[in-house]
């Protein structure tokens, strides 16, 4: 399973990358903000600084909600460095950018899916990445984990090439869950990648072990 990091935070995503296990970025117009990053020219300076610290896909989301906004937007966003993936909201008219894009070449990412049939019709139009929201899901009392091991079923089914990406992942046991249920990608905090760490016996053990060397080297 690839593990991205959803954040704009450039200090994250290089102590993510310092860790080893980062394959790739995940954006939106929120996490922007959140870093205080305004303007179209300092949002798309701040899409190649991240391309220019990771080597894996980077998704760059569109603001526009008509077809030809998105285009437009998407274009502009692919030109920008070749790891650029075009992040697109599941709609009618996002539906119909993924199959242009697609045509083109252009990766994509569908985001905003929350059922079976989104995810049928983002890989129907050739969409690279497939966005199911599974922490937003758990907060209405539905089962975030079931809609990614039901996509999971039916993409298996015929063959479909997207990649199943978990995202609104919070915590790390969505993390190991993700990877039970057959999950392409999760992307999440950097917290929760390290939660991956933590286990209280490897803390027992190591304390252990650094006790009984400093007995006999003395």
């Amino acid at each position: 399973m690839k593990f991205f990091i959803d954040t704009a935070n450039l200090d994250q995503i290089k102590e993510a990358q310092a860790l080893g296990v980062l394959d790739g970025v995940t954006t939106n117009p929120s996490l922007m903000a959140k870093e205080g990053i305004t303007g179209k020219n300092n949002i798309l300076k701040h899409y190649v600084d991240i391309c220019n610290l990771v080597e894996g896909d980077v998704s760059a989301e569109v603001n526009a909600l008509d077809y030809d906004g998105m285009i437009k937007e998407g274009e502009e966003l692919a030109e920008l460095h070749d790891q650029i993936v075009v992040k697109l909201p599941m709609t009618k008219e996002g539906v119909m950018a993924a199959k242009y894009f697609s045509d083109k070449g252009i990766k994509t990412n569908v985001t905003l899916v929350f059922s079976v049939g989104q995810a049928l019709l983002a890989a129907k139009a050739g969409a690279t990445y497939v966005s199911p929201f599974v922490g937003r899901l758990d907060d209405i009392s539905t089962d975030g984990l079931n809609l990614v091991q039901e996509i999971r079923e039916v993409y298996d089914n015929y063959g479909y090439e997207t990649q199943i990406l978990a995202a609104s992942v919070r915590h790390t046991m969505h993390i190991v869950n993700c990877a039970k249920i057959g999950a392409d990608v999760m992307t999440g905090p950097l917290s929760a990648i390290y939660g991956l760490l933590k286990h209280p016996l490897t803390d027992i053990g190591l304390a252990q072990f650094v006790a009984d060397f400093e007995k006999g080297n003395k």
